[in-house]
């Protein structure tokens, strides 16, 4: 059964692995230029209490700093979330591949019916497809991320840390050093990942499923507005699963170096946001980020299915 999953596995299936990856580097640019302008604002809310509100932190942005300040730092998650978007898409499908050959060769199905007739995962599969998606990465998304959280942080004006994103790289990789200053939260970024896409491709998968079977259609056959809905639904998923991971990672990634860092490490980030602010901590900023959660996953899926559908 092992060498029969292998092969299967194996095979150039590496013209679905190509178009698996392009559209989700399409998709992956889609979900930036929508959803660039809430991140901003929550990653703000997380890291700071000098806001009330997120209405009032967006006026404040658009007052203080101009209506382009919502694109601070944008350059480098529109190519590396890009291509994070393409790694996850590429391996949540490798893993489902890999899933499906082996429930279709426990069955004693031969080779060629493994090829041409998938059969539907196990709904755990489907997120550990997705966690093995999150944790492939976390490689790229945790340095990008930490990045584009410096510059969206940074003091306005004359009081700017950095000067773009390569300047930002290189200051932050001798800060004292690559995996304690540019990789800084990698380690809760992996928790962050493995759930919050776990849970992103297993909701989607599921109502995509529930549709196809409560219609009598095909996956093709579904139409690309229900698509949107449903990747809407599961970005919602997606965060409510993941999101105090998250806090705590904007709090590592904003944090200072040296003389000036405030937390140590993952877990005492975690203690000191309890004792300082309780559990409502944990969810801080959590409303911006499920306004952006909608639109950035239905755009981000619904980019994707229909780019695959083009190209196959």
């Amino acid at each position: 059964m092992a060498e029969a999953v292998e092969e299967v596995v194996g095979q150039p299936q590496q013209g679905s692995i190509v178009k698996d990856l392009f559209s989700g580097a399409v998709g992956g640019m889609a979900q930036v230029l929508i959803g660039q302008p809430f991140d901003i604002v929550k990653v703000r809310l997380q890291t700071t209490t000098e806001y009330k509100g997120a209405l009032d932190c967006a006026t404040q942005i658009f007052k203080n700093e101009g209506g382009s300040a919502f694109y601070k730092g944008t350059l480098t998650p529109l190519l590396g979330i890009g291509a994070c978007v393409s790694i996850q898409f590429g391996a949540f499908n490798y893993a489902r591949r890999a899933f499906e050959a082996r429930n279709a060769a426990t069955q004693g199905k031969s080779l060629q019916q493994i090829a041409n007739s998938p059969q539907p995962l196990a709904y755990w599969q489907y997120y550990a497809s997705g966690a093995f998606a999150g944790i492939s990465n976390t490689v790229l998304s945790s340095p990008i991320e930490h990045i584009r959280i410096r510059l969206q942080t940074q003091p306005h004006g004359a009081g700017k840390l950095y000067h773009g994103p390569l300047d930002c790289i290189g200051k932050l990789s001798r800060s004292p050093s690559l995996l304690r200053g540019l990789y800084r939260g990698t380690s809760v970024t992996f928790l962050r990942e493995a759930q919050a896409y776990g849970f992103w491709f297993l909701s989607f998968e599921y109502m995509m499923q529930s549709d196809a079977k409560r219609n009598g259609i095909t996956r093709k056959d579904i139409p690309t507005w229900k698509i949107a809905t449903y990747g809407g639904i599961a970005g919602e998923f997606l965060w409510i699963s993941s999101y105090p991971f998250d806090v705590i990672k904007s709090k590592m990634q904003t944090d200072g170096f040296g003389e000036k860092q405030w937390y140590k490490t993952m877990r005492d980030t975690f203690a000191q946001t309890y004792r300082q602010e309780g559990l409502v901590g944990f969810w801080r900023g959590v409303g911006p980020t499920l306004l952006r959660a909608m639109p950035v996953s239905a755009g981000t899926f619904a980019v994707v299915e229909v780019t695959m559908r083009l190209i196959s």
